[in-house]
């Protein structure tokens, strides 16, 4: 049987090296966010949090308990705006990157601009 490595672990290896990596964790986190998968977004940026920052360091850098850090982040959390803000910031400085968030239409966009001028 072959020896196969727990998902975590898989990804905080990555992490560790592969530095883009944990760029694309996080821009993928951002924009499920932001796309309307909040469940999926935090269960990513929960990934990303073990392999980076870790929850005790995140808890006192965004003075927060850790416990309530990993319920905000479970699948059915409900972190504020406020907290999820801070866990971006403390994520994006331990990082050393930025976000930069970019829209892009959608291809039936051109008929959803038509119909609202329309309206």
């Amino acid at each position: 049987m072959a020896l196969t490595r727990d998902f975590k672990e898989t990804v905080v290896f990555r992490v560790k090296n592969d530095p883009e990596f944990a760029q694309v964790l996080l821009n993928e986190a951002v924009t499920l966010f932001l796309s309307g998968d909040a469940e999926t977004a935090k269960l990513v940026l929960r990934d990303l949090v073990n392999a980076t920052v870790g929850f005790e360091r995140l808890a006192e850098d965004i003075h927060k308990p850790s416990k309530s850090l990993h319920r905000m982040l479970s699948k059915a959390g409900n972190p504020t705006m406020e907290s999820l803000s801070a866990i971006f910031a403390a994520i994006t400085n331990f990082l050393k990157v930025n976000i930069k968030a970019v829209t892009t239409p959608l291809n039936d966009a051109h008929a959803f601009g038509r119909s609202l001028r329309e309206a």
